[in-house]
């Protein structure tokens, strides 16, 4: 049995700032995820993929938002439990909680925070009995390594973002490439959308409309992809890779059992604390909902600031937390590591620097 302040589960950006906004209160923290990395949807949807509204960072990839994200909570001392799925949460006599993993964890925490993103959720995949074997061979439902595709024949299935922007991204990399879309109408960016008709025009890429109905392999690697046309007729489209991205399928999976108050399967929470119909347990990010609620990654880290005071007020109910700040605080400093004792007094260090991201 592990005890803690506060279990945190999901370890996305905004599961990782609320470790942040906790260790600042003096709070610890462990943080479960099912998946065997930190780092959420940045990871998994869009890695290397361009951000442009975090605060005060121009641009930055998903990939190094995490990465900072990460440095800035080593202070902290954060305990990471990767590839581990919260299965049970109940709460004991004392108003604690017990939680237990996938993988046999079990956790005895005051507070629980869910910052569980979409949920679980896994890509609609090809359902094609010759797929299964090519999945992240030559068959793909993210990109993890761009450089992968370079000098290669591709082709990419879908109608909304991910597609349309990966098509973009990859279109200067790779010999040849082939949107496959069942129809004429896209979900993606207008401007998106016009710069892939641009390209086509341009004999850089091709978009062709249809079902895949088939794929051809040699030597357990893809050499075609057979798209059949509104018309019937089936072409075969020459290709070393297919990237299929038709969106996900997300779930709640467990949380959806722990009688936790739901609208649309999303979270109801307070937008004063972020607390649940639960006392106790808490939601930040993309899984909660109020109303106002925007989904971007800068809410929710404006969410993991004042859930950590409402945890804090939680675990420790009649302390006042005073608000202190950063640049003045001396009790913050030392927790941030960046102040030391000297004959009894303090002195401010410098914070370590980081260097300019590039995307």
């Amino acid at each position: 049995m592990i005890n803690c302040d506060t279990v945190i589960i999901g370890a996305g950006p905004v599961g990782l700032f609320q470790v942040f906004e906790l260790g600042l209160l003096g709070l610890d923290a462990h943080v479960v995820d099912a998946v065997p990395h930190a780092g959420g949807q940045c990871i998994e949807l869009y890695p290397d993929k361009p951000i442009y509204d975090i605060p005060a960072v121009p641009v930055c990839s998903g990939r190094e938002l995490i990465e900072r994200l990460q440095q800035q909570i080593r202070p902290f001392a954060p305990q990471f439990h990767l590839g581990h799925t919260v299965t049970s949460l109940e709460r004991m006599a004392d108003g604690r909680f017990s939680l237990r993993t996938s993988a046999g964890l079990a956790f005895n925490a005051g507070v629980v925070i869910i910052a569980g993103g979409l949920g679980a959720f896994a890509p609609r995949t090809l359902d094609l009995p010759e797929a299964a074997r090519l999945v992240d061979r030559t068959l793909h439902y993210k990109v993890a390594q761009p450089a992968l595709f370079d000098g290669q024949d591709i082709v990419i299935a879908g109608g909304g973002d991910a597609a349309l922007d990966w098509a973009l991204a990859l279109v200067d990399r790779v010999r040849s490439l082939v949107l496959v879309h069942r129809s004429s109408t896209f979900r993606a960016a207008p401007a998106s959308v016009a710069r892939m008709q641009a390209l086509c025009d341009e004999g850089r890429m091709q978009l062709c409309e249809g079902d895949i109905v088939g794929l051809e392999t040699a030597d357990e690697a893809l050499t075609q992809v057979r798209v059949r046309a509104r018309s019937g007729m089936v072409q075969r489209i020459e290709a070393s890779h297919l990237l299929v991205f038709w969106g996900l399928h997300p779930a709640l999976g467990p949380i959806a059992e722990w009688g936790l108050a739901l609208e649309r399967q999303q979270l109801v929470v307070d937008p004063s604390t972020f607390q649940t119909s639960t006392p106790g347990v808490f939601a930040v990010g993309d899984i909660n909902t109020y109303p106002g609620k925007k989904k971007l990654i800068l809410s929710g880290f404006h969410e993991a600031a004042l859930c950590a005071f409402a945890a804090h007020a939680h675990l420790h109910p009649g302390d006042k937390v005073n608000l202190q700040y950063t640049t003045t605080s001396p009790a913050l400093q030392r927790r941030l590591g960046v102040r030391e004792v000297e004959r009894g007094d303090a002195v401010a260090q410098p914070p370590p620097r980081v260097a300019a991201s590039a995307a």
